[in-house]
């Protein structure tokens, strides 16, 4: 005969007795948020993406301003707001694309989609990283609070609509960058260039639209389901968008490197020696995107591509040495 226990051990899973005091998602099959680690709330954070907002300290090189220690603990701090605010913006965007991640072959592993974190404490989270982002940004000052402020309701706009909007979809994170940069030379009260501006907003729309690429070509049939403004995009279009996007940022960033404005306003007249690095850097990345089908994480392959960091490490390096002894 067999005992208790037996019958136990071959009773079907869906009929036997749940642990109690662990809330399930039948969805998922599993306790949810029993297994939450600390570094699980870090990677619902994105604390990986913290890197986009370090865009904020290029007014703090181009305005001379990188060995004022005032000036540098100032952008860092807003720094600091941006990454509490984004990331605050980050945990809402998982929120809401929860199904979707779900589908996806990279995202379905993250902390919420696979039900380590509850949906209740995400919401938590979010309230406090953004609102700490935000009161942190109107201290220091409330044209970058604003800007901050800005920002936010820009994420809430894509999370909620313009992520579906093809195109509009791209151009609002390219808008993002743009804000970071100026939100870096407003908070030490310097002029930002216009051309600082442009080119951020044009080289990230180039990561972009690279992006939407891997992410069509990844997921092929299943991308609408994933992202429903793939189904108005294709690899030949977006092929379209990367080149006029390049050919602009080139030609930008050459321009600004040449503008006798901004060789009065820096004073040097051998900026335009960068050109290279950044010919090399977009090169590089289509490289990687055409020929390796990488792009779908552009922070991870910024950091993780040998050649791409050493031209970005070389750039930076001789930006300065023309900046502040040119």
């Amino acid at each position: 005969m067999l005992s208790t226990t037996d019958v136990a051990l071959v009773r079907p899973a869906s009929q036997q007795e749940k642990p109690s005091g662990q809330p399930t998602d039948s969805r998922l099959g599993r306790a949810s948020g029993v297994s939450a680690t600390l570094a699980d709330y870090f990677q619902l954070m994105r604390w990986s993406q913290w890197i986009k907002n370090t865009v904020i300290y290029a007014a703090l090189i181009f305005s001379k301003h990188l060995f004022d220690l005032w000036s540098v603990a100032w952008v860092t701090l807003g720094f600091a707001a941006f990454c509490f605010t984004a990331s605050g913006a980050y945990v809402m965007n998982d929120i809401r694309d929860l199904e979707r991640d779900r589908q996806h072959p990279e995202k379905a592993s993250r902390p919420l989609a696979s039900g380590r974190i509850p949906l209740s404490t995400a919401y938590g989270l979010a309230a406090v990283l953004m609102a700490s982002g935000i009161g942190l940004g109107f201290l220091l000052g409330w044209k970058f609070g604003g800007l901050l402020l800005g920002y936010l309701v820009l994420q809430f706009l894509y999370t909620l609509v313009l992520k579906e909007v093809v195109i509009l979809d791209v151009m609002a994170i390219a808008t993002g960058f743009a804000i970071r940069a100026a939100a870096g030379g407003v908070v030490i009260d310097v002029e930002v260039s216009p051309w600082l501006i442009v080119c951020t907003f044009l080289l990230m729309l180039f990561l972009g639209f690279s992006k939407r690429r891997h992410e069509l070509v990844l997921l092929d049939s299943r991308a609408t389901e994933h992202r429903a403004s793939l189904r108005e995009y294709s690899p030949y279009f977006l092929d379209q968008m990367i080149s006029v996007v390049t050919a602009s940022t080139v030609v930008t960033y050459a321009i600004y490197t040449a503008s006798p404005e901004v060789r009065e306003k820096l004073g040097t007249d051998k900026l335009y020696l960068t050109i290279p690095f950044v010919l090399f850097g977009i090169f590089r990345y289509l490289y990687l995107v055409h020929q390796r089908e990488e792009g779908g994480n552009p922070t991870q392959l910024l950091l993780s591509d040998k050649p791409l960091l050493a031209d970005i490490f070389l750039w930076l390096v001789v930006c300065t040495l023309l900046l502040y002894w040119g």
